[in-house]
């Protein structure tokens, strides 16, 4: 049986951090979903799985509204799935034997880590582990802002204000991660790969579907951030493309990150 079991929409970069975490840490995780989209054809449960293979009463105890991203279609959420994820949303992570539900992508990586083999993984003291959850929470506040840019950038009604954000956002968190590598780091925290180096990377993973998006860029006469970042940010990015090309964060990031490079 797993140890930890997550439920989201595939690909999400944000569920890599609990599966390289995981792949680095030794512990089993399984993970279920689909396609964003197919997600409203799924019963959303510890036991996830397709409508298909749901009774027609169970669908219909667990027929739900849909809101923000399904807003206005129907979802099929289990109540027990609600009482282990209050919020309602996904990615949604599980303990192996269903019983507790965690929520947010960098607590479902910190949850992944605790039970690793591997020490180091989340620092090798409390005050190296907190230096860790600042990188964490920092990433929060860009991942925040990034996510409202991308999403307005999905339906090409990207607004200057939206984009000015962005940028304010990606400067400060790439202008901080550049001096942390300073001179020549190889890890954010300590001498080897933590959670900070696998959720930096995984954010920024995330954020190049503005790549894929640029039409919404075009019409505000904007280029994307990233065309320019290995000049301004020349650590951080070569970091990430370290990461990207490590055994640990290549299963996912090379196919991900190739699909960009064909679209442009």
């Amino acid at each position: 049986m797993a140890q930890v079991r997550i439920f989201s929409y595939l690909p999400n970069p944000r569920v890599w951090k609990a599966v390289i975490a995981a792949r680095i840490g030794g512990v089993e995780l399984e993970v279920r979903g689909a396609a964003g989209g197919e997600l409203v054809d799924w019963l959303w449960d510890f036991d996830a799985r397709p409508l298909g293979e749901v009774s027609v009463e169970e669908r219909a105890a667990a027929e739900r509204m849909g809101r923000i991203g399904f807003k206005g279609r129907k979802l099929y959420k289990t109540d027990a799935f609600l009482v282990a994820q209050p919020f309602g949303t996904v990615p949604a992570a599980f303990s192996g034997d269903g019983q507790v539900g965690i929520f947010e992508s960098n607590s479902i990586m910190r949850a992944v880590a605790r039970q690793a083999k591997r020490s180091g993984l989340y620092g090798r003291d409390p005050f190296e582990a907190s230096r860790i959850d600042s990188f964490l929470d920092v990433s929060l506040v860009f991942g925040r802002d990034a996510q409202i840019y991308l999403l307005a950038m999905q339906g090409s009604e990207l607004a200057a204000d939206v984009h000015a954000r962005a940028d304010e956002a990606f400067t400060t968190y790439m202008t901080g991660i550049d001096r942390a590598l300073e001179p020549a780091r190889r890890a954010l925290v300590g001498e080897e790969v933590s959670l900070a180096d696998i959720c930096f990377a995984c954010e920024l993973a995330l954020f190049h579907n503005e790549l894929g998006r640029s039409e919404a860029l075009v019409a505000l006469g904007k280029a994307p951030f990233l065309d320019n970042a290995r000049e301004r940010f020349p650590r951080a990015m070569a970091h990430f493309d370290r990461l990207a090309n490590d055994p640990a964060f290549a299963p996912e990031f090379g196919p991900y990150l190739t699909k960009f490079a064909i679209e442009r």
